[in-house]
């Protein structure tokens, strides 16, 4: 496993979000009734939505997808973070890295895309009520469920790809609380500039492909409510959309605030723990 004077590194060594043992343990108890409650809220609503024959509709088909999803994505990190917060050595092989990896942007991806799919159900069930039913059948809803897989799947293999790819050798310690590509990236033993440029590409469609379908959405969202003679009527389309919307601006919020800050590239225990906070 070696090349020259130097091994491949079989190992990394997450500096996680705080060094002090005090911090850790208020961390953990946070993290811990954070994670425990989203994987109870996600686990109800999806068994609700599977059991409830009330509930067999477009818009809580895509819901029980993206809350699956979300499952999978804090559980790709959150479990992880909270052993480390437990112990001295704070490390995780390779092989435990690349499926981390693997998992968090397959499941990221996921989302941003079935948040694209939601946004274009409340178009057709705002603007277009008549035809709802003939537009959003299952089989409609499952194809547009399997373009949001097929997405993220794409998106997480070019990635990871270009990302697990490069040679690491030497240093393996990695200034963050999981393995994300743009960290891992720093310890790379070759030129990074093409896995950079990829995970920049890969960055742009997952950004703006969803968000362009969102906002043509709620741009005619919002014509069709403004149109409306009803209060009755604009409440019940704000009620309904509202929920989405708030976890469109949450979710892009803090991507924008992980991803496109100036000097983002450099992560203090403060960006480290808000930026957790806000993924979770």
């Amino acid at each position: 496993m070696g090349e020259g004077n130097q091994t491949f590194v079989l190992e990394f060594t997450l500096l996680g979000l705080s060094q002090d043992p005090k911090i850790q343990i208020l961390l953990f108890c946070v993290f811990l009734i954070i994670y425990l409650l989203s994987v109870f809220g996600n686990l109800l609503i999806i068994i609700l939505i599977q059991t409830d024959p009330r509930l067999h509709m477009p818009m809580y088909f895509f819901l029980k997808n993206l809350s699956f999803v979300d499952l999978c994505f804090s559980t790709s990190i959150v479990p992880q973070m909270l052993a480390h917060f437990l112990v001295k050595k704070k490390t995780i092989s390779f092989a435990g890295c690349s499926l981390q990896i693997v998992v968090f942007l397959l499941a990221g991806c996921t989302e941003c895309a079935l948040l694209a799919m939601m946004s274009y159900d409340r178009y057709v069930a705002v603007c277009r009520p008549l035809h709802y039913s003939t537009l959003m059948t299952q089989r409609v809803c499952v194809q547009l469920a399997i373009v949001s897989w097929i997405s993220g799947a794409f998106v997480c293999s070019v990635d990871s790809a270009f990302t697990l790819c490069l040679p690491y050798q030497g240093q393996n310690i990695i200034n963050h609380y999981f393995c994300e590509p743009p960290a891992l990236l720093k310890l790379a033993s070759a030129d990074t500039y093409n896995a950079e440029m990829a995970l920049f590409s890969m960055g742009v469609i997952v950004l703006l492909a969803p968000v362009s379908l969102i906002l043509v959405s709620y741009w005619r969202i919002i014509s069709t409510v403004i149109r409306m003679q009803s209060g009755e009527g604009r409440l019940k389309v704000f009620s309904t959309c509202s929920s989405h919307l708030t976890v469109v601006v949450l979710y892009y919020g803090s991507e924008i605030f992980a991803y496109m800050r100036p000097n983002s590239k450099t992560m203090n225990e403060r960006d480290k723990v808000i930026s957790c906070s806000i993924q979770l």
